[in-house]
């Protein structure tokens, strides 16, 4: 199993989506949320969390959070 550690920015269109819970069940992942700053009134919304899972999963999830209009940048260790 792999882990990494990303951040993913959410235009406010997105934050009433359950794009986490979709990854995790989707792609069979599991997540850990580290850091959020959500806020209905902002243009944007930030998440930090480790995805744990194969590594082919966690590329999968990855891309389909990026399909739905999120940003989705590494962090470093």
């Amino acid at each position: 199993m792999t882990k990494r550690r990303v951040t993913i920015t959410f235009p406010k269109e997105l934050l009433s989506e359950p794009i986490i819970y979709t990854i995790s069940q989707q792609f069979n992942l599991v997540t850990n949320i580290y850091q959020a700053d959500v806020d209905l009134a902002q243009d944007k919304s930030r998440i930090t969390l480790e995805i744990e899972g194969r590594n082919k999963d966690i590329e999968a999830g990855i891309t389909w959070v990026i399909s739905k209009g999120a940003r989705v940048d590494a962090v470093g260790d």
